[in-house]
């Protein structure tokens, strides 16, 4: 019985020391093992591993490649052009007793990796034109950034996979000021485009005035002659007329007067009654009634 109750503590304080001696390594991951703060074996290898219990403890670090979202930093260009500059960066820890050493953990990299990258994004880019920055030779750039970093970063046991710019944009109001220039330039396009337009029409309008013009002269030249022909004939006919009977021609013409004077019925005529107007009143005044 005695010995029964020895044996179940026995039994949990093995497990217990079983425990704190074992631990595993995954494949994502690399282990540092510490002795009172002092690091005594790296382990990079995924797998079972053993430690001394209770006074060895184990440090986790990732193998993959980790992304840096740096800050946009505004970056002046050798013109003096300005430039909001949106860099990103891929990194893996190549020698984890360096970056356990000098940087502790993945915290503290990436602040120190952000500064680094910030600090040559400004020396490298502040040499080049704005218009190279924004060209094909970027990557150029991006290069010589990648390396600069990199040899810094290997203080750090990292090693520097990439280094790119995610986005590259004028500030705020240097925006604001090149879409003002694009609307006025746009503006004043559309006032060329007007004016062209209104001279066009002002030259269409001008032709078709003169065509209506050329048109109606030719059509009141043609009325005028066809009407002067008209006239003619009339007068010719006239002429016939008179020469066969001159008393009914004289008969017939004074009648047109008198319609014409006496249209109405409230003319007043105050005339001589042996007027010459009067000679065809009255069946004795009329020649041609007296045949009849």
């Amino acid at each position: 019985m005695r010995s029964g109750k020895f044996l179940i503590p026995a039994i949990i304080i093995i497990g217990v020391t079983l425990f704190q001696c074992l631990f595993i390594v995954q494949e994502i991951s690399q282990a540092i093992v510490l002795q009172f703060g002092d690091p005594k074996k790296i382990i990079t290898k995924a797998g079972l591993n053993f430690k001394l219990p209770f006074i060895q403890n184990v440090v986790y670090l990732d193998r993959r490649i980790l992304n840096l979202d740096n800050a946009p930093e505004e970056v002046i260009a050798a013109d003096q052009k300005r430039l909001i500059v949106d860099a990103i960066a891929r990194f893996k820890i190549v020698d984890p007793l360096k970056f356990y050493i000098s940087v502790g953990n993945e915290r503290v990299a990436r602040s120190r990796l952000s500064t680094i990258i910030n600090s040559r994004i400004r020396g490298v880019l502040g040499t080049q034109e704005l218009a190279t920055l924004l060209s094909t030779d970027r990557t150029k750039q991006m290069s010589i950034i990648q390396n600069d970093v990199n040899n810094e970063a290997k203080n750090f046991g990292i090693e520097i996979v990439d280094v790119r710019i995610k986005r590259a944009d004028l500030p705020q109001a240097n925006s604001e000021a090149i879409y003002k220039r694009m609307q006025t330039e746009r503006e004043r396009e559309a006032k060329e485009f007007r004016a062209q337009g209104a001279e066009i029409a002002q030259k269409i309008r001008s032709t078709a005035d003169k065509d209506v013009t050329v048109l109606l002269a030719e059509a009141n030249k043609k009325s005028e002659i066809m009407k002067g022909e008209g006239d003619g004939k009339r007068n010719k006919i006239f002429a016939d007329a008179f020469g066969r009977d001159p008393q009914f021609f004289a008969f017939y013409r004074a009648m047109q007067a008198y319609e014409k004077a006496l249209i109405g019925g409230e003319t007043s005529l105050v005339l001589s009654p042996d007027s010459e107007f009067f000679k065809f009143f009255g069946k004795s005044a009329n020649p041609a009634l007296k045949k009849r």
